[in-house]
C-alpha cells in the first residue's frame, strides 16, 4: 500500500503511516455502509419501569434552566452499540449534564449496528412512560431515524431532531470534568432519601456542601476538608423523581473542587447527573481540551479513526496507538480533535473514554472553537512575536485591538495579559493569545 504523505503547518511529513492509510480505507469502506442501516437496536427492557423512571429523569433535565437561557425542550442523544444503550442530554443552560447507561443486562434484544440518533420526547412519549408498571412488556427500537417505545397501552413514536449546537459543545467539556473526578462518597438507599430530605426549600443563594457529621450525610453552608461543594443546589431536585427505586448513590467531585457528579445505581443501570461550577455557568464547550490542538491535523485521520469505532466501544488511545501503528503524538492530537467534536465520553465507574458516533462536518472543530479560530488568524496575520526561547521559557508579544499583550509560558506555568486570562486565570481554558504561542513554536 502506497505511503500518504502530508504536509500541514506545524507538524513535519508523516512517512510512516501504515495505521493511517488503513485509518483512511476503512472511512472510504465502512462509513457509508453504517450510515445506510435504518435500525440499530430492537428488543425488550427487562426492567421497564425503573428505565421509564430514569427516561423521565432525564426529559425533566433537559426541559429546564437554571440560567439565561428558555427550556428549549430538546431531548436524549441516543446511542448504541457495544451490547449497550445510552441515553444522554443536557439542561437548556447547558449546566446540568445527565447520562443513562443501560447494561447488557437491562436490554433483551439484537444489535444490528450501532450508531446514534437525536430525538424529543414529546407529552405523548412521558404519558406512555409514566404509565408503565413493574412488570409490564416495553419494546424498545432505536434507529437513526427515530426511537419507538411499545407498551401494552401505547406504541410512541419520536422522530429525529436536530442535535443542538450547544450540546455539542457541552459534551466536548463535560467528559474533562467528568476525567478529571473522583469517588467521595457512598450512599445507601436509607442515606440516599435522609441526604435529600435536608435539601434547602426554594430558591437559595450561594454555596452548598455535603458533608458526613457521625455517620449521616447533609447539606451545609460550611466547608470541610472532605465536603463536596454543590453550586447552584436546587439543581439537585432533579434528582427527586428516582430517589424511591434507587440502590445507591456515588458521589463525585473535581480535583478543583468546583464540579461534582452524581451516580445513581440501580443494578442493570446507572444514571449519571454533573453540574456546573454554578447555576448561571454551562459546560463551555472548550476548557482544556485546546491544550493539546496546537497542530493542524489531516480530517481524514479523523473520519478514519471514526470509522473504526463504535458507539458506546471504550476508546484506548494507547491500544489504538499500538494496533494501528500510529505515533503516540499523533494520537495524542487525534483524540483532542475527536473530543473537540463531542465524539468521546467518559465513564465514571469504568474509569474510561467511550466513543459516541454522531455526525458531523470537517469544518466543526473551528466553529466550536472560537479561541482556536482566532488563534489561528492570530498566526496568520503575523500578530505573535516571540521575544525569548529557552528549553523552559517561552516569551512572547501578541497584538489586540490597540494593546500588545504579553504572553510567558515556563514548564507547566502559562500567563497572558489579557483580560480573559486575569478573569479566569486559566479555569476556563487557555486564552487565544496563549494557544497562538504554543502553536507557533510547536
Amino acid at each position: 500500500m502506497t505511503d500518504l504523505e502530508y504536509n500541514y503547518k506545524g507538524i513535519s511529513t508523516y512517512s510512516k503511516s501504515k495505521g493511517i492509510n488503513n485509518l483512511v480505507l476503512a472511512h472510504q469502506t465502512e462509513i457509508e455502509e453504517v450510515n445506510n442501516i435504518p435500525c440499530f437496536f430492537w428488543g425488550s427492557l427487562t426492567d421497564p419501569y425503573v428505565t421509564a423512571k430514569c427516561w423521565s429523569t432525564i426529559a425533566k433535565v433537559v426541559r429546564s434552566s437554571f440560567g439565561p437561557v428558555p427550556p428549549s425542550l430538546r431531548d436524549p442523544i441516543v446511542s448504541a452499540g457495544a451490547e449497550r444503550l445510552r441515553f444522554e442530554g443536557f439542561s437548556s443552560c447547558n449546566g446540568v449534564y445527565v447520562r443513562l447507561d443501560m447494561k447488557p443486562e437491562a436490554i433483551d434484544g439484537e444489535f444490528i449496528a450501532n450508531g446514534t440518533t437525536n430525538v424529543d420526547f414529546n407529552d405523548p412519549m412521558l404519558n406512555a412512560l409514566n404509565a408503565i408498571q413493574k412488570n409490564e412488556k416495553v419494546t424498545l427500537a432505536v434507529g437513526q431515524q427515530e426511537v419507538q417505545v411499545i407498551t401494552t397501552k401505547a406504541k410512541v413514536t419520536e422522530k429525529k431532531v436536530t442535535l443542538p449546537m450547544r450540546w455539542i459543545k457541552g459534551l466536548t467539556s463535560v467528559q474533562l470534568y467528568l476525567a478529571d473526578m473522583d469517588v467521595k462518597y457512598e450512599l445507601n438507599k436509607i442515606q440516599t432519601i435522609q441526604l435529600f430530605q435536608s435539601l434547602p426549600k426554594g430558591s437559595v443563594k450561594g454555596d452548598f456542601f455535603i458533608t458526613k457529621r457521625a455517620g449521616k450525610f447533609m447539606f451545609s453552608t460550611l466547608a470541610t476538608n472532605d465536603s463536596v461543594r454543590i453550586g447552584g443546589v436546587q439543581r439537585l431536585r432533579l434528582l427527586e423523581g428516582i430517589l424511591a427505586i434507587v440502590d445507591k448513590i456515588y458521589i463525585y467531585e473535581s480535583s478543583d473542587k468546583q464540579t461534582c457528579a452524581i451516580v445513581s445505581e440501580f443494578g442493570k443501570m446507572q444514571l449519571l447527573m454533573a453540574f456546573s461550577p454554578d447555576s448561571y455557568r454551562g459546560f463551555s464547550g472548550e476548557g482544556n481540551v485546546l491544550e493539546t490542538m496546537t497542530e493542524n491535523l489531516p480530517i481524514e485521520w479523523v473520519y478514519g479513526l471514526n470509522s473504526l469505532l463504535k458507539s458506546n466501544e471504550t476508546f484506548d488511545p494507547t491500544m489504538l496507538s499500538i494496533e494501528n501503528d500510529i505515533d503516540f503524538g499523533t494520537m495524542d492530537n487525534l483524540t483532542s480533535n475527536l473530543s473537540s467534536m463531542g465524539l468521546l465520553g467518559y465513564d465514571l465507574s469504568e474509569k474510561a473514554h467511550f466513543y459516541r458516533r454522531l455526525p458531523f462536518k470537517t469544518e466543526r472543530i473551528l466553529s466550536l472553537n472560537p479561541r482556536l479560530k482566532n488563534a489561528k488568524k492570530l498566526i496568520d496575520n503575523e500578530d505573535i512575536e516571540i521575544v525569548e526561547r529557552r528549553a523552559d521559557y517561552i516569551e512572547a508579544k501578541v497584538k489586540g485591538s490597540g494593546v500588545i499583550h504579553k504572553v510567558i509560558i515556563e514548564g507547566l506555568n502559562q500567563r497572558c495579559t489579557c483580560d480573559w486570562f486575569t478573569a479566569y486565570q486559566g479555569k476556563r481554558g487557555i486564552c487565544k493569545h496563549i494557544l497562538g504561542v504554543k502553536m507557533t513554536i510547536s
